[in-house]
């Protein structure tokens, strides 16, 4: 498995924007599909955004058009841009890697195996 640490969040105001990054431990970053999820208090974890290792990307319609997800090989590092942000993005963001192929369906907490600890996004209104 490769060990996860994600890094940016913060408090923000409705309409800013946030840059999360998560960097992975590793030499075969570049071969691992990365996800971003988030859970809210009293809420399922849920899909924001996955980038496969081909760089296919995939968003939850809540944030497509808002959110942008990207990768870096070099830097072993896969980024979330926010924009737009609103108050119900209020939660704690998990970055996940997995290996293989990503199902061509929403994609679940159970597609990804490794995770990282979190980092709290707060969005004020």
């Amino acid at each position: 498995q490769v060990q996860l640490v994600e890094s940016g969040g913060g408090l923000v105001q409705a309409g800013g924007s946030l840059r999360l990054s998560c960097a992975a431990s590793g030499r075969t970053f570049s071969n691992y599909n990365m996800g971003w999820f988030r859970q809210a208090p009293g809420k399922e974890r849920e899909f924001v955004a996955a980038i496969s290792w081909s760089h296919n990307r995939y968003y939850a319609d809540s944030v497509k058009g808002r959110f942008t997800i990207s990768r870096d090989n070099a830097k072993n590092t896969v980024y979330l841009e926010m924009n737009s942000l609103k108050p119900e993005d209020t939660a704690v963001y998990y970055c996940a890697a997995d290996l293989g192929q990503l199902p061509h369906r929403k994609l679940e907490r159970t597609d990804f195996d490794s995770w990282g600890q979190g980092t709290q996004v707060t969005v004020s209104s």
